[in-house]
């Protein structure tokens, strides 16, 4: 096995790699969960409010679309800012859910790090001095 593949290898197989894999299909998943949220809850709500307009509508039309019957002869050319606008908002409500969760992650690893630590056990040549004295006590060579 060639040095780039294992070193490939190594760089795979460590913790923080597969802990990032795992953390970016749950962040897909939960984009998928914001992305509705906005598009399905959040913003027919400002539609009401905006007298009921569809923020994914809302364009600077560049080049009017040409049409023959029902075919798209040339299509529309236009920047669509309501779409972007509710990118914003979808990458801004993730953003503040990632912010409260590495709140929470931190505030759980202060109090673990406060935490008092146990106390240290006897080390290994005092356990070793302890068992000599019980044995020459039994034998009675007390030192």
């Amino acid at each position: 096995m060639s040095k780039f593949l294992r070193d490939f290898k190594d760089f795979a197989m460590k913790g923080n790699v597969i802990d990032m894999a795992v953390g970016v299909i749950i962040g897909g998943a939960f984009g998928k969960i914001v992305t509705s949220l906005v598009n399905d809850i959040i913003m027919p709500g400002v539609g009401v409010l905006t007298g009921g307009a569809n923020f994914r509508e809302f364009k600077f039309v560049i080049q009017e679309g040409v049409t023959k019957g029902t075919e798209i002869v040339t299509p529309e050319v236009a920047i669509t800012w309501g779409a972007f606008v509710q990118t914003i908002v979808d990458f801004l409500i993730i953003a503040f859910c990632i912010f409260l969760a590495i709140k929470v992650i931190y505030k759980f690893k202060r109090k673990e790090e406060e935490a008092p630590a146990a106390p240290a056990g006897p080390t290994q040549e005092e356990l070793l001095t302890e068992i000599r004295d019980l044995l020459a006590k039994q034998n009675g060579t007390e030192k």
